[in-house]
């Protein structure tokens, strides 16, 4: 099961860090991905960490604004959200899968696992 958290109404320009926390103790074995969704639009990939915390990626849209990590040891996740843009409002969900990730790995479907999501709201 994973649980989102963090997610709050944010200036533009601001910054907010979200978490994806899991009871599974395998957890170290999943790679992981964030995922958002805006109203009236479909879930799209925003980053990806593999397993072992080693390759990452991102969306073009949040590239150096956004940073994916995990603590194995902790089984959880994180997105640190930077700079932050009135688009990028949005729920946000952490999805996981036992498989690795690449590049490629950014439909929704490929995820087997998902949270309740977490809302994240950027003013103007």
């Amino acid at each position: 099961q994973l649980v989102e958290s963090g997610g709050r109404l944010v200036q533009a320009g601001g910054s907010l860090r979200l978490s994806c926390s899991a009871s599974e103790r395998s957890f170290r074995r999943y790679s992981l991905g964030w995922f958002r969704q805006a109203p009236g639009k479909e879930r799209e990939f925003v980053a990806s960490i593999n397993f072992d915390g080693v390759n990452t990626y991102y969306a073009d849209s949040v590239k150096g604004r956004f940073t994916i990590s995990r603590d194995n040891s902790l089984n959880t996740a994180s997105l640190q959200m930077t700079s932050l843009k009135p688009e990028d409002t949005a729920v946000y969900y952490c999805g996981a899968r036992r498989l690795e990730v690449v590049r490629t790995t950014i439909r929704p479907r490929e995820y087997y696992y998902w949270g309740q999501g977490t809302q994240v709201t950027v003013s103007s």
